[in-house]
């Protein structure tokens, strides 16, 4: 990613593999595409079920997104701290866990 696209809200980076930014990236552009869909509805003045239906779709597109996220972030950061006795990765885990659940 080029360093003037980087977000200055992030305090910790992760190298991904091409792989697994690809996976991401496209569930990224999937949900991206159906919200601008959704604007374009309300702009255009469709029906409201039918919005609410599109609205759905960009939840689950959100949510898929967040649950490979998790696993890959499990699969990877979480799985090489514990072997590395980082064990303050689980609680940080179990934090976000609780976070997410929130929603």
């Amino acid at each position: 990613m080029p360093e003037e696209n980087r977000c200055e809200c992030c305090v910790r980076k992760k190298e991904r593999k091409p792989e697994e930014y690809r996976q991401l990236i496209n569930r990224l552009n999937r949900a991206e595409g159906q919200l601008r869909a959704v604007r374009r509805m309300v702009e255009d003045g469709c029906y409201c079920p039918d919005i609410l239906v599109q609205v759905a779709a960009v939840s689950s597109a959100v949510n898929s997104f967040g649950k490979e996220l998790l696993a890959q972030h499990i699969r990877t950061c979480v799985a090489e701290d514990v072997r590395s006795g980082r064990d303050e990765t689980l609680e940080e885990l179990i934090s976000t866990l609780q976070k997410m659940m929130k929603q």
